[in-house]
């Protein structure tokens, strides 16, 4: 569109809030903007002369244009996030940050449980987030499930079902973590307080629960059971350790939200930190793209617009580096030059500096956005230092893993071109290995990974990694003697701790240079080892395919097993305890069997 052909419509354009949108000839959206005045603001792109290409690009597509009045430019402002969110223009700014945040939730059900969830279904629960960090999430309900007797189990506990007396109480019931209200054991009422010291643990108020379990522990004092006063005290003073590990801002700001920015020609990072009861409760740090010629201010605006939503805030403050033009009159702005709000700001962009050092690593592991010969100019490198035959254009890289010293699994993950090939991962369940034997399980899963690639006359690696020592080394040699590929791939062992690299033929390791990208792309190769092997081993255990060691033990019976899982916890404990320790809990006949199961005598 010209600005003869806008001259000729510009006149239908209102004087009044709203958002616009521009479209080219095949009626495709190109950008939505927002205006305190539409026609002003629209006019602005016909007036005025662009240095930005991609500007000058935007106007000469402009095919057509319309627009929505609204009645304020704070009802403008929210209308533009919205749609760009949903309808993604080519030309306005991308927040490179599409993930679901995770919730915890409190389901609406009779005995509600408290868990983990990606998806806020209006089904009358109680959703608390979203969070930004997994980990946190994980962190909040391992406290909850240590020091808060709730069930897990997803038994629908009506009246009707528990007077019927159709279920039996479960190991967690043996063990502590559950009251037993499938038995009727504990009242809805009693299960409902402890329900409401979640929430306070939730919404990061921990004084109510500290008096709660006061209270608690008050009473089972007066009823002359000590041992039970004395667990309530050690779950008190754990809840006051995990209270001192949150970051104390102040205890003179309340509820604010601290936003900074990093810009970098068009991409921008801003990081968001959010204060709650003076404490840092979550930080989110986000990369924007920005195709146009936008200020800091605009695109500060933009993602402050848009973080807010994401992570419902409901802050009356926001903390900003700089002065900007935010149409919520609800909002309070504040640019801070010193005291405790700008020690905030600090931190913010302590934060998104970290990030964008973090972002630029991952190129560099990932070689995202290099050219071929840039990409292979790390393999050259990695080639170099290993004195390898072919350039490592193909890698595998192998780690085996167990839980709590049972059950081994193994995973496998292919880097093709120093890029992760992740339709060609592999998870192994270990099949011909009793027990746990690192080396045979290593033998074992080499073996069937490159039988079945020459059977299928596939594409073999020229470097295999064996995250492990020289044990685990050998072993995978010994399958790839037994295929006779020796001559065809080179194999070498990772040691977990000291990042050396063993060749099976050789005495001594070698180190390649920390701070080279060959030794990044390493590590990053072992990373993802182990974050798909532990993800894998943690979806076996979740669906419940581990059946309990314990179990396998001939002569040891559920009530055995009980008692060891009560005094000891784990079987990995009980593995490594003596026939003394065992016998007294449960006798010196059965402790005999159990540590000679277990030392395979």
């Amino acid at each position: 569109m010209t600005s003869e052909e806008f001259q000729k419509i510009s006149s239908d354009i209102p004087n009044q809030p709203g958002v616009y949108k521009y479209y080219n000839a095949e009626n495709i959206l190109l950008y939505v903007g927002k205006a305190k005045n539409l026609r002003k603001r629209v006019s602005s792109y016909f007036s005025k002369t662009f240095t930005n290409y991609k500007t000058q690009k935007l106007v000469a597509s402009i095919h057509h244009i319309e627009f929505t009045i609204v009645d304020t430019e704070q009802d403008a402002f929210l209308l533009e996030n919205s749609l760009i969110k949903t309808l993604k223009p080519k030309y306005n700014i991308l927040a490179k940050d599409d993930k679901t945040f995770p919730y915890i939730v409190i389901k609406n059900e009779p005995f509600s449980r408290v868990f983990f969830t990606r998806k806020k279904i209006n089904d009358g629960s109680e959703y608390f987030g979203p969070y930004t960090s997994v980990g946190k999430v994980r962190e909040l309900l391992d406290i909850i499930k240590q020091y808060i007797p709730l069930r897990t189990c997803k038994l629908l506990l009506t009246t009707n079902n528990i007077q019927r007396k159709k279920f039996k109480v479960c190991l967690e019931y043996h063990l502590g973590n559950c009251k037993g209200p499938c038995e009727g054991l504990q009242t809805l009422e009693e299960y409902n307080e402890w329900l409401q010291q979640v929430r306070n643990i939730l919404k990061g108020n921990l004084t109510p629960v500290f008096q709660h379990l006061k209270k608690e522990m008050a009473l089972k004092a007066a009823n002359m059971e000590f041992e039970q006063a004395a667990i309530i005290k050690s779950k008190l003073e754990d809840f006051k350790k995990y209270q001192a590990k949150s970051v104390i801002v102040s205890k003179h700001i309340t509820n604010i939200d601290v936003f900074s920015i990093l810009r970098e020609k068009d991409v921008a990072y801003v990081n968001y930190l959010m204060v709650q009861n003076g404490t840092t409760v979550q930080t989110h740090t986000i990369q924007l793209n920005i195709p146009l010629e936008q200020d800091d201010e605009e695109v500060l605006s933009f993602a402050i617009a848009r973080i807010r939503e994401d992570l419902n805030s409901t802050s009356n403050e926001i903390v900003v580096p700089f002065k900007i033009k935010y149409p919520d009159n609800s909002l309070k702005i504040t640019v801070p030059k010193a005291g405790e709000k700008k020690q905030l700001l600090d931190l913010s962009l302590k934060n998104v500096n970290y990030f964008k050092q973090e972002i630029q690593k991952k190129k560099i592991l990932h070689l995202e956005g290099k050219t071929s010969s840039e990409k292979r100019k790390v393999l050259y490198e990695l080639q170099q230092y290993l004195s390898l035959q072919q350039l490592p254009t193909h890698i595998e890289c192998f780690d085996n893993s167990n839980f709590q010293g049972s059950f081994p699994v193994s995973a496998m993950v292919c880097f093709k071109n120093g890029i992760p090939s992740k339709k060609d991962y592999r998870k192994f369940n270990v099949k011909t290995v009793q027990g746990i034997n690192d080396f045979a399980t290593m033998k074992e899963v080499v073996y069937r990974r490159y039988k079945r690639l020459l059977d299928e006359q596939a594409n073999l690696p020229q470097l295999i990694i064996i995250d492990g020592g020289k044990g685990q080394l050998s072993a995978a040699m010994e399958s790839i003697t037994a295929l006779k590929l020796n001559n065809q791939i080179t194999v070498i062992g990772l040691a977990k701790n000291e990042e050396q690299i063993f060749f099976s033929k050789d005495t001594e390791p070698i180190s390649l240079p920390w701070n080279s990208n060959s030794l990044k792309l390493i590590r990053f190769i072992r990373d993802e080892v182990h974050r798909f092997g532990i993800t894998f081993h943690r979806d076996k255990r979740s669906k419940g395919t581990f059946k309990n060691e314990l179990e396998n033990i001939k002569g040891i019976g559920n009530q055995t097993i009980l008692q060891l899982l009560k005094a000891f916890k784990s079987v990995k404990n009980i593995q490594s305890k003596s026939v003394e320790e065992l016998s007294k809990i449960v006798g010196n006949n059965r402790a005999n069997i159990i540590f000679n199961h277990f030392n395979n005598q």
